[in-house]
């Protein structure tokens, strides 16, 4: 009879001694993030020389082969303008937008355009 329980308790003494086998979890990407462009409309798709009607000045104009960054700034809000021209020797247009309160927090990209226009030169 020892034999027959010693049989019995076997497997579970190994079962006890065995590393578990860790869950292997799904890397599950986060969904898009996605981007109104309603009052954006009188910024996307616009030329430097239309930015500059609207805006004034850039705050900072950086190039980096046929990509143009505008910077435009306010005590409200830094508005960053993306161009890329939409094919070779075509002019670049806004395709993008990115914005953010002076201190970097998040602000819409809408009202930092809505601001930017009425701020009449002044910062």
């Amino acid at each position: 009879m020892k034999p027959i329980r010693y049989a019995l308790l076997l497997p579970l003494a190994l079962a006890a001694c065995a590393t578990p086998v860790p869950r292997v979890q799904q890397n599950v990407a986060p969904p898009p993030v996605t981007y109104s462009k309603i009052g954006l409309e009188r910024v996307i798709g616009q030329d430097a020389k239309g930015l500059l009607q609207l805006f004034g000045q850039p705050d900072a104009d950086v190039r980096e082969g046929t990509a143009r960054k505008l910077q435009f700034g306010s005590n409200i809000c830094v508005l960053d303008a993306y161009l890329y021209p939409e094919r070779s020797g075509a002019e670049p247009r806004v395709t993008y937008l990115d914005a953010r309160e002076p201190d970097g927090s998040a602000i819409d990209r809408a009202s930092c355009v809505a601001a930017l226009t009425r701020r009449d030169g002044g910062r």
